[in-house]
């Protein structure tokens, strides 16, 4: 039967929807045509008669939604026959029951016979539900809101869970059988739902946020093939995720993320209770604690999900005011903000300014920081944690009821936005038709009345998340730009002005090679480069340059900042996004001044690569190093994110994180907020944890391919690699610099004899020197980021000729019997850097063993000097200063290091009172730095107070002339005359202790 155009009343829709909805109305009567022939055949009502027999309001709500939702039409032309069945079941104006849709899906998987039938059924379960959750949320039948909308998509995501792993579950018994736990009862997987999913607030059409695990390990039992519950439960993930997650003809049922689960991609996809709780007590990063707010079981075993949650709960939740977090919040804040205008995303309505997230973040922040003592905020629903702030006295009651609607608000938009084709966006629409769709919908008049009351919600939003969190980046614009002074670099970026203008007003600014500054200016904007930018980059580009024009004028050296920022600027115009980040944060401008006015290393640095810049917009950590074990959760972090086997985007992201953290360093050190100990107490920290990720890179490489090498006890060694790392030189004197290399010796403790237990099994000291090699390539080889270290081995038993790798053993029998007095000074700077604890106890008991010999005064002493004579000879300057008179024969500097009085002779001092005292004072052999050997001399009466105390000063005024060289990139050379009372101190102690005979 024909159905009139008629049956749909119109008077409530916009006349520019008329249009599409007639078109829609064509293709359902089309469609149901061909249903009304088959109902005839068949014998039963056709569907026709049922749109026919619709209520007027029945029949007005489906006006209403085949002209909003392109899904909802497409989804009636497929199925025609579904309306009547959800009219019936009344599903139009209110969900199913729970137990209801579980009994649906269920019989109809029940007649799926194969993967692909089970596919489909959950296919079509979830288009029909859908189609009444979009219906409900567009009518609006009474006691429907976002809320309700929510909660219905978190039912539905649940019962396909559900229905989809019983089903792969009873599928797979055959096959595989079922995990028991150990007192015989069933075993099951456990699902977490992260994110909204976990909140019971999941939007129309989201991906869910899944984590799987299962109680204990062992295997299965009662199928054709046993397998360990790891595997089984890691093969069931993946056919539970495919069975929602796959698109076939049907559609898919739930796209599915889980990442979130521990170090994410490259982590097991399914972790036992054991090993999860372990990893969140001793691993979990602040990040984790803030999605782990959310988690909740929602398959699987659902009591053991709850067990595991708990047994969690005190990583999630503190049991103090976390100021570690109220920091990371803050952070997380920036991130989020940098990432949005990174990506130009300030319209949508998740992410952008006054969004769905900063209402989220506002109660989680909360919940994250109070939620340890006030226990009613442990919950996973937002609307819940934010109806209690008011209760806790944490929100006066009028901002949480401003929030609350404001929110349902955005949800109700993102819906919307969402239903028009069920996919996942956030994004507000650029077609008109969509517009007009949208505001329909939110029953708005038109669209620009829809934007007006979008604004004026994002506005309160904001106001009350900036209020709850410090607002580090304000995203205002920059009172500069209204002002004369903005609008006149902007001409000169222009050329507007002729030269002597343009000169006069340089000098003015404080430029005193006017002339130098303009050519470089004009320089830039008449270049290549420049002239073939692309619109939108050359836009950036035009707006950026009068703030950082201003910005250079405003430093304490306007001509060395502009020499020193430029080439920064030339080195980003291809990758715009720096200048939309430079130009919308006023802030890191003067950061950028200062360091590079500072610093040409750090300029070098920032050009070389301009991901850094991302650094300047966290002041607070710009300037504040982190400490070690921060360091290591960081690169962690970092790290996890990214695929096990993808070491190319490992390799990429461990030099970015060096850089970033040497370049914190820096800014710290040029701004005097760091001693010169703590600089290269720093500088340390970063390359030991880049060693233990590069170590444990290397070793899971190689054991991947070739097994584990046996060890001294007939075992196969583990996971944790049984290889030490030893530091030689600045690095194991805790004494970096800027642009130092490492002096590497690699040792290992497995059997001699004995090879791997892998597939591709190979002997232990093969083994060992492929993994030492494998460490040095990470280490140095070229990225498009650069290289981490260059590495210098040249210090390892026998040298260059010596194998790559020693045993312990080999290398105590070597500085027991062949190493040089030179290789026994260079032992007392050594220390363990990265590796195994066991065998870092063991070389400290050889490295005591060697140390602490007693030895024959004069012939060390000779033989000390003589190596210091040899390298003064081929180190040293030239001249006057290398004999310690006064001056350099061309200018009047010496060299920090070498010449006499510098840094090695104190070093020399330091290891001969070591290697002749150790054996009557153990504790010199403590320490592998040379101030705290110096401070052991002074507890030991070997030296002076005043004396040891004068050396001290004289080693770190040499090395913080060091550093600075460094950062300025000029010689490491000292001033003479600034130098004289130092070096004569260090002099006589020298002639002192080494040559008492001309003392």
């Amino acid at each position: 039967m024909q159905l009139s155009p008629d049956i749909l009343p119109r008077d409530d829709i916009p006349a520019g929807l008329a249009g599409d909805l007639d078109k829609v109305w064509g293709r359902l009567s089309t469609s149901l045509e061909q249903a009304d022939n088959l109902a005839e055949m068949r014998g039963v009502e056709s569907p026709s008669d049922v749109y026919q027999a619709l209520e007027s309001h029945r029949r007005e709500q489906l006006a209403r939604v085949l002209a909003i939702s392109r899904f909802a039409g497409d989804t009636l032309v497929r199925h025609p026959e579904w309306l009547a069945s959800l009219d019936s079941s009344a599903e139009l104006d209110r969900a199913l029951p729970f137990d209801a849709m579980r009994q649906l899906l269920d019989e109809a998987l029940d007649s799926a016979e194969d993967e692909a039938a089970m596919h489909a059924a959950l296919r079509r379960f979830r288009r029909a539900r859908m189609l009444g959750i979009v219906w409900r949320d567009l009518t609006r039948p009474e006691g429907i809101d976002a809320w309700h909308t929510g909660a219905a998509m978190s039912r539905l995501a649940e019962i396909c869970l559900e229905g989809a792993l019983g089903w792969l579950e009873r599928f797979l018994e055959a096959r595989w059988g079922r995990p028991a736990l150990r007192d015989g009862s069933e075993q099951r997987l456990v699902v977490l739902g992260m994110g909204k999913l976990g909140a019971g607030e999941l939007n129309l059409s989201s991906d869910i946020d899944l984590i799987f695990a299962y109680p204990e390990k062992g295997e299965t039992e009662g199928g054709r093939k046993s397998l360990d519950h790891a595997e089984y439960f890691t093969r069931l993930g993946q056919k539970l995720i495919g069975a929602l997650d796959a698109v076939t003809s049907d559609g898919f049922v739930f796209r599915v993320d889980m990442r979130l689960r521990p170090l994410g991609d490259g982590g097991p996809l399914v972790g036992s209770f054991a090993s999860l709780a372990s990893y969140y007590q001793d691993q979990g990063r602040e990040w984790e604690r803030y999605a782990m707010l959310k988690a909740r079981p929602v398959a699987g075993d659902i009591d053991a999900g709850y067990e595991l949650l708990s047994s969690i709960r005190p990583f999630v939740y503190r049991k103090y005011l976390d100021f570690g977090a109220i920091e990371s919040l803050r952070e997380l804040k920036a991130m989020i903000n940098r990432e949005v205008k990174r990506k130009g995303m300030e319209s949508n309505i998740k992410l952008g300014p006054g969004g769905i997230r900063e209402v989220e973040f506002v109660v989680q922040a909360f919940q994250l920081i109070r939620g340890g003592r006030d226990t009613e905020l442990q919950v996973t629903s937002l609307k819940t944690a934010m109806q209690r702030l008011p209760e806790l006295g944490l929100l006066p009651r009028s901002v949480v009821d401003e929030l609350l609607p404001d929110y349902a608000f955005l949800r109700d938009l993102e819906h919307v936005i969402q239903a028009l084709e069920d996919r996942q966006t956030q994004a507000l629409p650029d077609d008109d038709s969509d517009r007009q769709r949208v505001a329909f919908a939110m029953g708005m008049d038109d669209w620009p009345g829809l934007i007006a009351c979008l604004a004026e919600v994002r506005q309160r939003v904001r106001q009350h998340f900036d209020a709850v969190v410090s607002d580090p980046e304000d995203d205002v614009e920059d009172e500069a730009d209204t002002s004369g002074g903005l609008e006149t670099w902007r001409q000169l970026w222009r050329g507007e002005p002729d030269t002597d203008e343009a000169h006069e007003l340089l000098l003015q600014a404080g430029f005193e090679a006017a002339e130098t500054a303009l050519n470089r200016i004009s320089g830039l904007a008449g270049s290549r480069q420049v002239q073939s930018m692309q619109r939108i980059g050359f836009e950036r580009l035009d707006a950026l340059m009068p703030m950082l024009l201003d910005a250079v004028a405003e430093s304490t050296m306007p001509d060395i900042a502009l020499e020193r920022v430029l080439p920064l600027i030339e080195s980003v115009l291809r990758r715009t996004a720096y200048l939309a980040l430079l130009r919308e944060n006023p802030d890191a401008l003067g950061h950028l001044m200062r360091l590079c006015s500072a610093s040409p290393w750090i300029a070098e640095q920032i050009a070389r690569y301009p991901v850094l810049l991302d650094e300047l917009l966290t002041p607070e950590t710009l300037y504040t190093p982190a400490d070690k074990e921060r360091l290591a959760d960081e690169l962690r972090q970092t790290l996890a994110r990214i695929p096990e086997e993808d070491e190319e985007a490992q390799l990429e992201s461990l030099r970015v994180f060096k850089h970033a953290q040497v370049l914190h360093v820096a800014a710290s050190d040029i701004a005097g907020t760091r001693h010169l100990m703590k600089v290269s107490d720093y500088l340390t920290y970063i390359a030991e944890v880049v060693l233990d990720a590069v170590v444990a890179m290397a070793w899971k490489t190689l054991t991947r391919k070739h097994g584990y090498p046996l060890g001294q006890d007939g075992e196969p060694q583990g996971e944790v690699p049984e290889f030490l790392v030893v530091g030689y030189g600045k690095l194991g004197g805790i004494e970096l610099g800027y642009g130092s290399d490492l002096d590497l010796v690699f040792l290992h403790d497995a059997a001699g004899q004995g090879e791997t237990n892998g597939g591709r099994p190979i002997d232990n000291g093969v083994f060992f020197t492929r993994l030492g090699q494998r460490v040095i390539h990470l280490l140095s080889a070229v990225t498009p980021a650069g290289s981490l270290y260059e590495v210098d081995m040249r210090l390892r038993p026998s040298g260059n000729s010596g194998l790559l790798v020693s045993s312990l053993t080999a290398f105590a029998d070597y500085q027991r019997d062949q190493a040089w007095t030179w290789e026994h000074q260079a032992l007392v700077r050594a220390r363990v850097v990265a590796g195994h604890e066991r065998l870092a106890d063991r070389f400290e008991e050889i490295r005591h063993e060697i140390l602490g010999r007693e030895r024959d005064r004069d012939a060390l002493r000779t033989e000390v000097v003589e190596m210091r004579l040899k390298m003064r000879e081929h180190l040293g300057s030239k001249g006057q200063g290398s004999k310690g008179q006064g001056s350099n024969s061309q200018d009047d500097t010496f060299d920090l290091k070498h010449d006499p009085g510098g840094m090695v002779d104190i070093e020399f001092l330091c290891q001969y009172a070591v290697l002749l005292l150790a054996h009557e004072a153990p504790s010199l052999m403590r320490f592998s730095d040379n101030m705290r050997i110096l401070e052991t001399l002074e507890e030991a009466e070997y030296l002076p107070g005043d004396e040891a105390e004068a050396l001290r000063q004289a080693y770190l005024a040499a090395r913080a002339a060091n550093h600075s060289s460094s950062l300025t990139r000029e010689a490491a050379r000292g001033d003479n005359e600034q130098f004289r009372s130092h070096r004569e101190v260090v002099i006589n102690a020298w002639q002192k202790w080494m040559e008492p005979e001309n003392g």
